[in-house]
């Protein structure tokens, strides 16, 4: 009893909080009573201080092991703030000078100092193992300890070395801590740092104050943006990009529109990132557009929003990331904009990368699909990935529990999928039980013969999406499981069994359909966003009038999303024209006048009140990189050249090129078009798009028959855009 008192007593006047949360007692006992420990806390649960607090209680120096310098420096900081001795945590990394570390090793000599902060990479080094070797470790604390698994979303190779390190310096406890770890990647932990009879603490990893929203990504995401961090004046926000470059560009958009954000990405001076770090901290901005970089271990309990302008690579991954709202229990709001080309795009990334890191990086954005996709509650989903079960059936806080899809029976549908798992021994994976079904015949399945089996093409009444949606329901409600040590394997659990000698209902709802980018919606479907159907049509026709007058179709003038958007904003000058997506100065100019003056008239007549204070303004000459491609096709630079010196793959590039063009800018090619296509070719292409009624490329490249690559017809667009329309 007195042991208890003492605990609470040292909390309190190191810490000065009045009680423990959760687990954090018994990890801590555990860790005092010398025991190899395995924490597994969501974010925001509190973990620091399961490692905090035995350090000061225990003779000698805690090392513990961290993956980000900003992470430590944190750390560190508010480590001195409980303390008035400042030698009583201290870091070692890349970033310190051959003074610096004499300090720290002094401080850790003399015994004033409790917590040591290393990086893998420094731990590694041959003299900090030696100076190490000699003095009074304490244990070892390895945070973030999902880097060491090539399951977890953060794999880091030099988190594999940290064991063998360990036996080096010499054997103390260890005590690994991690916020998000599937089962798999909890046992790849444990059995990695050679901690397999460890004691698990697992605090569960619901975190009932959050609400899960995904919307479909389109062209007007920014829109979307700006309009929700406006109506959440004041609170604190982050929104992930997986790019750097959208990093800089969107914190550009969101300054330009009057709100107080700041860019964060390794890519930065360290002096610049840790001071707009600082910067959010201490509330001097709203919001900070970040890489995944930012946020291990930030103690900041207030964010109330964490916005996913891409889909992450994995559901740890965006478990890790949305956890970071709501740390104090208050409101915590996480929305994610998911299109699957995103996804697609990080797959192609992989290329090149080792088969067995394909393979697995590959699941993890099918998981990653499925939770975007699925219309099941979104908190279910996640736990059940976690090896958690969640009872209820509506959570009433995630954007598929307030507008629910109606149920399907499903039971006919799921003894068929059972009975081919079974059928095929347990050897497959969904996609190849789900391409059985539908009768679609891949080459794996003819070297198998499994195209001769009677359940091949015996579900085309369904389609791809239905059968996927039984196997995931299915998983969730554990008729099926899925043996991740084989990449995801599908097996038929003992409640499957029973299931195929008595069905019961079952019941699925549909999956949400993600058409894609919401700019093809627009293109398909006319006007169906925009406010003003009249304005639109009418536009239109002007369009329609002034591409017979000049002699160009009438994408060549507007674009079909940009007349979308002016029906939305309602544009009357000329500065606010090119605001609008796709109108750069060049077309503003040009075209703008009878639009300008259409608009005027419609919105005076029918006595419109405007959405101004919606109107997203873009930032001024787009970016530096557009600037510097333009700069160097005037010099007639090679394109791969420009794509490789601005850090961008070739069909990147072209992206940005067709945004210059789209815009009015011209610009001119024929330099580069001489070298890499014929001149009958060139030609093809552009009397195909002269006479075209469209610019949409998918429709090009099956009108051009296959002779021609997508690139080729990207690059002669380009050249058509730019002299028609410029």
């Amino acid at each position: 009893m007195a042991k208890k008192d003492h605990l609470l007593e040292q909390l309190k006047l190191h810490f000065g909080f009045d009680g423990f949360k959760g687990n954090q007692k018994a990890v801590i006992e555990n860790l005092l009573a010398g025991k190899d420990t395995f924490v597994l806390m969501p974010t925001g649960g509190g973990k620091s201080l399961c490692y905090q607090l035995p350090s000061i209680l225990l003779e000698g120096t805690a090392v513990v092991i961290s993956p980000l310098i900003a992470l430590m420096k944190n750390q560190v900081d508010a480590m001195r703030n409980f303390s008035e001795e400042d030698g009583v945590a201290h870091f070692i990394n890349s970033s310190l000078s051959k003074t610096a570390i004499d300090q720290v090793r002094e401080d850790i000599t003399s015994g004033r100092t409790k917590l040591l902060y290393v990086a893998p990479e420094s731990l590694t080094k041959e003299e900090n193992v030696e100076f190490l070797r000699n003095a009074n470790v304490s244990f070892y604390a390895v945070d973030e300890a999902h880097c060491i698994s090539e399951w977890g979303h953060d794999f880091r190779p030099e988190y594999r070395r940290i064991r063998p390190i360990i036996n080096e310096i010499g054997k103390h406890p260890v005590i690994a801590l991690t916020a998000t770890a599937t089962p798999k990647v909890q046992h790849d932990i444990q059995k990695n740092l050679g901690m397999i009879d460890a004691k698990v603490f697992k605090s569960s990893f619901n975190r009932p104050n959050l609400y899960y929203e995904i919307r479909p990504k389109g062209t007007n995401v920014d829109r979307n943006i700006i309009k929700y961090i406006r109506a959440n004046e004041g609170k604190s926000g982050i929104i992930y990009c997986l790019s750097r470059r959208k990093v800089e560009e969107l914190s550009n958009i969101l300054q330009a529109n009057g709100i107080k954000a700041l860019p964060y990405h390794a890519g930065m001076e360290s002096q610049n990132r840790s001071s707009n770090q600082d910067s959010f901290l201490m509330e001097k901005a709203d919001v900070i557009v970040a890489t995944i970089a930012f946020g291990m271990g930030i103690d900041k309990p207030d964010v109330r929003y964490v916005i996913h302008y891409d889909m992450p690579k994995s559901l740890e991954g965006y478990y890790q990331e949305t956890g970071r709202s709501g740390r104090d229990g208050g409101e915590g709001s996480c929305i994610a904009f998911y299109a699957y080309k995103d996804l697609q795009k990080l797959e192609k990334f992989m290329q090149g990368k080792p088969i067995a890191e394909q393979e697995i990086g590959k699941q993890l954005l099918l998981e990653t699909a499925a939770y975007a996709e699925t219309s099941v509650c979104r908190r279910k989903v996640l736990l059940h990935y976690f090896g958690e079960i969640y009872q209820e059936e509506n959570c009433g806080c995630c954007d598929n529990c307030l507008n629910p899809k109606k149920q399907v029976e499903a039971k006919e549908l799921l003894v068929a999928v059972l009975e081919t798992v079974a059928l095929l021994k347990e050897k497959f994976k969904a996609e190849y039980i789900v391409n059985l079904l539908i009768g679609n015949e891949t080459s794996e399945m003819q070297s198998y013969k499994h195209n001769e089996l009677e359940a091949f093409g015996s579900g085309q009444d369904q389609d791809e999406k239905a059968w996927s949606s039984v196997i995931r329901q299915g998983l969730i409600a554990g008729y099926l499981t899925k043996d991740i040590e084989n990449y995801g394997l599908l097996r038929v659990s003992d409640a499957g069994r029973a299931f195929l000698e008595k069905p019961v209902s079952f019941k699925i709802t549909e999956d949400n359909e993600f058409d894609g980018d919401e700019e093809d919606v627009h293109m398909r479907s006319g006007a169906s966003c925009a406010v003003d159907p009249i304005l639109y049509s009418m536009m239109k026709d002007l369009r329609k009038k002034l591409s017979k007058s000049m002699n160009v179709p009438p994408f060549v003038i507007f674009q079909d999303p940009s007349l979308e958007a002016m029906a939305t904003i309602y544009p009357i000058t000329p500065d606010e024209l090119q605001n609008i997506p796709g109108v750069g100065a060049g077309k503003a100019k040009r075209y703008g006048n009878e639009f300008i003056a259409l608009i005027k008239k419609h919105v005076e007549e029918n006595e419109i009140e405007r959405p101004e204070d919606l109107r997203v303004r873009t930032v001024a000459n787009k970016s530096k990189v557009k600037v510097s491609i333009i700069q160097r096709i005037d010099r007639k630079v090679a394109l791969e050249e420009i794509a490789l010196t601005n850090g961008l793959e070739f069909s990147e590039l072209l992206d940005e090129i067709e945004a210059i063009v789209y815009s009015g800018t011209r610009i001119n090619i024929d330099y580069f078009l001489k070298d890499v296509m014929d001149e009958d070719h060139i030609e093809e292409i552009y009397s195909y798009f002269k006479e075209s009624e469209t610019d949409n490329l998918e429709t090009a490249v099956d009108e051009l028959g296959g002779d021609y690559t997508e690139e080729e017809i990207r690059l002669i667009r380009i050249k058509f855009l730019s002299e028609m329309a410029n």
